[in-house]
């Protein structure tokens, strides 16, 4: 018998297979999946592989299989193949994801005691790396092997290193010494729920409208069906409760559920309430802050079928879970269920994907679901499999109204002599606040890196005659540029609208906020929660639960602070720039600034005590900013499809970016050139509007140029064999440094 074996290698020219003799005496072990190594090339090291195909005979002189590892299942080679076509990757890219984390150890039950250890991360680009493996700039095995383990498991002590790559530690100093690799010193943190006894707690009885949502999907359940459901409710609708009767009911028909949050949102706070309905035991966690030790031993106890429910981030979609029964995405609209790095998956694709394999229900939820989702609930021309059923929830579960909502015209503040960064609404609210000894949280939004500039007297932004998107100041030019189309214009000192010179650079941050605070309320407490203050290990956790337990005055945060998180006690909540990730060279631009509004308001007067929100704006008519303030998403949403449809974005077409970046301009240009030309020959038809090559809007990074071409259209079959056909006919060119990246619908453009 012989093996069809996928080399384990990042190299592009590798991602095809070569034919193996299976041994008789491995024979019988050899499966669809099976990971074995074998010798390659001329080297004497061996290397790793997967069986993907086993057949009679090969047409070729073979070498031996030499040792078979581990087994995965044929379903995730599939998945993997699948993937790697979808996502313009390598099949080992995918595989990868799906393996045991630290599959090589011999000790498993190894663990580092000590408070304080030294981890290790990479130190150059992910994708500098990658390229100097396959150039051979990096020719050692055993820094090749230690690299690919420490890009999948950033932040392993050396001990985890030494066990599970069986290198030594010279090898991670000689990476070191050459600047791949760096150490950072973190201390470790004990589970917070580990020493925690969780009482138990029953399910609660449902309201008309959850009781309704629950038994639509029940009914998928019951009938073994695929079905795909948005379950789209007010903050503080209910959704979690219908989330664990749903999961209940899947156990008793003996089946297992998935369960996706965004990382940010995998708080002891929700965890509590899964633990309390099913018991430790019945459940699996996965997300980055685990160890790789913890890691491999949640994926072993689902794999062994101990845990019947898995929650997790993005990666838990791939836990090797058997008897599939549902599939929840809570907070399906945020932006972390999309890949930014090789590969460029979106889990709900994958979740669609393995809801329809294992015939069961697929549950998207959302208090302001992604405009795409929820176009895909209404009528509309195409697959009829891509069709979701909405089940909306109107209501608080608990009765409470939701907060009032004010706007505040900052032209207006500006007007009557008010320089400050509050408002006098805002100033007076929080005073009153500390005064009653109520909590306040105060909201910068701010988001990406673009610069954007803003009339202070009108509001009035510049944006693309051809995308309506806002236009970024770039300053070494002294230009505004557009950075889908290129579009350019020159920079403006007086306001086009209101002949006013009060053109400003708009920006600020959460350190000067929070300065601001104790000048202008110096008796009042404060706690900061952004990049800077969340570094180590449950830094995120320990900073909202002081804010909770010591009733600190007022939580000052970035996005991290308004996801799903419940403070009583919390009465305002204060947004102090909402035109942030309203002007940001996006076309999600409103739906974003909408998002984050009203996820931001979800947090103040969640209990008896009633909310207040204000919204800080130079644009206090914008529409997302109206709906946001009406809580109203089907206000918002009917006007965004309306300009989505127009200038035919997506859903109506999918956004396409190729990236390219190389240390040559002159092979960065001609290469994207090159791919420019042959996709305008291979795409001829109206369905595709191809961008001609230009710098990113971020045009160098580490001495490394970077260009991208943006297409508009349909991501279908045809399209995606010739992306693929033209990924192949570049890698047989002689690149000397140029890489090539592909990604569908990608979150960041920069």
């Amino acid at each position: 018998m012989v093996a069809e074996v996928i080399i384990n290698r990042t190299a592009k020219k590798l991602n095809k297979t070569f034919d193996y003799n299976i041994p008789i005496d491995i024979e019988e072990y050899i499966t669809v999946g099976s990971k074995v190594l074998v010798p390659f090339g001329n080297g004497k090291t061996l290397e790793e592989g997967f069986v993907i195909k086993i057949k009679e005979k090969s047409e070729y002189e073979i070498k031996d299989i030499v040792k078979i590892e581990d087994n995965l299942e044929i379903k995730q080679i599939e998945l993997a193949r699948w993937m790697a076509k979808r996502y313009f990757c390598n099949v080992t890219d995918c595989i990868k994801l799906m393996l045991t984390p630290g599959t090589r150890t011999r000790n498993k039950e190894k663990r580092v005691q000590s408070k304080k250890i030294n981890t290790i991360y990479l130190k150059k680009d992910i994708e500098q790396i990658e390229f100097e493996i396959q150039t051979k700039k990096i020719k050692s095995e055993k820094q090749i092997k230690v690299l690919e383990f420490i890009k999948d498991n950033e932040g392993a002590t050396l001990q985890e290193i030494e066990l599970f790559t069986d290198c030594s530690k010279a090898i991670v100093n000689t990476l070191i010494k050459n600047d791949y690799l760096e150490i950072v010193e973190k201390i470790i943190e004990r589970d917070p729920l580990q020493n925690k006894k969780i009482s138990k707690s029953e399910k609660l009885e449902l309201t008309l409208e959850q009781k309704n949502a629950y038994e639509s999907v029940e009914k998928s359940i019951n009938k073994n069906i695929y079905k795909t459901f948005l379950l789209y409710g007010v903050t503080g609708s209910g959704k979690t409760e219908i989330y664990l009767q749903l999961i209940e009911k899947v156990i008793k028909h003996d089946k297992t559920a998935i369960v996706l949050v965004p990382e940010i949102s995998l708080t002891p706070q929700m965890l509590e309430r899964f633990i309390s309905r099913f018991g430790k035991e019945e459940i699996a966690i996965i997300h980055s802050k685990l160890s790789i030790g913890e890691r491999h031993d949640e994926w072993e106890k689902i794999r062994n079928g101990q845990a019947k429910i898995v929650i997790g981030a993005r990666s838990a979609i791939f836990a090797p879970i058997k008897n599939l029964g549902i599939i929840i995405i809570d907070e399906e609209h945020d932006s972390s269920y999309k890949s930014e790095v090789t590969p460029k998956y979106q889990a709900k694709e994958i979740a669609k994907y393995l809801a329809k394999e294992n015939k069961c229900p697929l549950l998207l939820g959302s208090a302001t679901p992604d405009v795409t989702t929820f176009y895909k609930t209404e009528q509309f021309e195409g697959d009829e499999s891509n069709k979701i059923t909405l089940l909306k929830l109107t209501k608080r579960a608990n009765n409470s109204s939701l907060p009032e909502v004010k706007v505040i015209d900052l032209k207006e503040e500006l007007a009557n002599g008010n320089r400050s960064m509050l408002s006098m609404e805002l100033y007076f609210q929080i005073e009153e606040n500390i005064k009653n000894k109520r909590q306040t949280i105060l909201f910068l939004n701010r988001r990406g890196y673009s610069t954007f500039i803003m009339c202070r007297n009108c509001g009035y932004t510049v944006k693309c005659k051809n995308c309506n998107i806002s236009m970024t100041y770039h300053s070494y030019e002294n230009k505004l540029k557009c950075h889908y189309c290129g579009y350019e214009e020159k920079i403006v000192s007086i306001c086009p609208e209101c002949k006013s010179d009060k053109i400003r650079y708009f920006g600020t941050g959460t350190q000067r906020l929070e300065q601001e605070m104790h000048k202008q309320f110096p008796s009042a407490s404060t706690i900061r929660m952004d990049v800077d203050t969340v570094t180590k290990k449950n830094s995120h956790e320990e900073i909202l639960n002081k804010f909770k337990n010591e009733n600190i005055d007022i939580l000052i945060g970035t996005q991290m602070v308004v996801k799903g998180h419940h403070f009583p006690n919390v009465t305002l909540v204060g947004v102090i720039a909402a035109d942030s990730s309203l002007n940001i060279d996006d076309y999600r631009a409103s739906e974003r600034t909408f998002q984050i509004l009203t996820q931001v308001a979800g947090r103040a007067g969640r209990e008896n005590l009633p909310g207040k929100v204000i919204i800080q704006t130079y644009n206090p008519s914008e529409f997302s900013i109206q709906s946001a303030r009406k809580q109203d998403y089907d206000m918002f949403y009917e006007t965004e499809i309306a300009i989505r449809k127009q200038l035919k974005y997506p859903p109506f077409c999918d956004i396409i970016l190729i990236g390219f970046n190389s240390e040559s301009e002159e092979e960065i240009k001609r290469i994207s050139n090159f791919v420019y030309e042959y996709l305008n020959k291979k795409l001829i038809n109206d369905e595709f509007k191809i961008f001609k090559p230009m710098p990113s809007p971020i045009d160098k990074i580490q001495n490394r140029y970077r260009w991208r071409i943006i297409i508009k259209g349909s991501m279908n079959e045809n399209a995606n064999q010739v992306l693929n056909n033209c990924l192949k006919e570049i890698y047989q060119k002689n690149l000397k440094s140029t890489r090539i990246s592909i990604d569908i619908n990608p979150n960041n453009m920069m």
